[in-house]
């Protein structure tokens, strides 16, 4: 799959204009959409979506940034339960960071670039996947 997976928290970034974030994740998606499409997937729209009073409104908004929607297949699903597994074998914290393994998978499955600002996890359960991150640049 071409194009490069975006995570919420850059999407979110700039939909609530962040003062410490909105500048980087807005020239981020600034520079790889001009040259490929952007992806999200359910967990990432659910995430996103509490910026929104209202699901037109975050229809529209997504709709206006040109994201495109993946559907999860089977194969993303099952690798995320396998690294949520090893990271509580990890003893891995109490926050349940199950989103983040499911857009990691689908990001690996799909050999797809993912732009995120918080890497560790990513790196250490999904290491081949290209990470696009702040501490990167």
């Amino acid at each position: 799959m071409r194009g490069i997976l975006v995570d919420s928290n850059v999407i979110l970034d700039i939909f609530l204009n962040d003062p410490n974030w909105a500048e980087w994740s807005e020239s981020q998606l600034a520079q790889f959409s001009s040259n490929t499409k952007l992806f999200i997937n359910p967990v990432v729209y659910s995430e996103v979506s509490i910026g929104f009073k209202k699901i037109e409104e975050l229809e529209f908004a997504l709709n206006h940034t040109g994201f495109q929607m993946l559907a999860f297949p089977k194969e993303a699903l099952f690798l995320a339960g396998k690294a949520f597994l090893e990271y509580r074998k990890n003893r891995g914290g109490k926050r349940s960071p199950l989103p983040d393994f499911y857009i990691g998978a689908q990001a690996a499955v799909f050999e797809m670039k993912l732009i995120t600002r918080d890497p560790s996890r990513y790196r250490t359960y999904f290491p081949t996947v290209q990470l696009i991150s702040p501490k990167m640049m």
